[in-house]
């Protein structure tokens, strides 16, 4: 699932603690990484991604983090390393809950996206790739695209 080896670019990861602050550092970090890759590939969704899947495993994980960026030009690859086991799930929210939007974002904006047991950690780690900047990715919101019913570990 990672772009191929030949033009990948890898940076150094950040390690993060488990703190709200984390995830403006982890949006300005992936901004910065990402800063050449403008006509290849879409900073900005990375950018908003990056800032939901840091966000859930700070409220949920509650460990420190890990964040990499893997570039290869037309794609990148966003990982989120942390030291819990329990996978992200998809869950139904009512219209005016403050909660629940941000797996709904990746999955309607990433172009792949995944979980995978960290051995190493023992945790997990949540990856998405973005590619090449496209209207059609936000073309397919609706009005009822947050509140639409999916259950089910992911």
């Amino acid at each position: 699932m990672r772009p191929a080896q030949g033009s990948l670019c890898a940076v150094s990861p950040l390690h993060l603690p488990a703190s709200t602050d984390s995830v403006p550092v982890a949006r300005r970090f992936v901004a910065q990484q990402l800063s050449g890759a403008e006509g290849r590939a879409d900073v900005d969704t990375a950018v908003l991604l990056v800032s939901e899947v840091v966000t859930n495993a700070i409220l949920h994980a509650r460990t420190p983090l890990v964040l990499d960026v893997l570039d290869s030009g037309s794609e990148v690859r966003v990982e989120v390393r942390d030291g819990s086991p329990t996978h992200p799930r998809i869950h139904a929210f009512s219209r005016t809950s403050a909660t629940g939007r941000g797996l709904r974002l990746l999955d309607r904006l990433a172009e792949r996206w995944g979980v995978e047991v960290d051995p190493a950690s023992g945790g997990k780690v949540v990856w998405f790739v973005v590619g090449l900047p496209s209207d059609a990715a936000w073309a397919v919101f609706d009005d009822d695209w947050l509140v639409e019913g999916v259950g089910g570990e992911l």
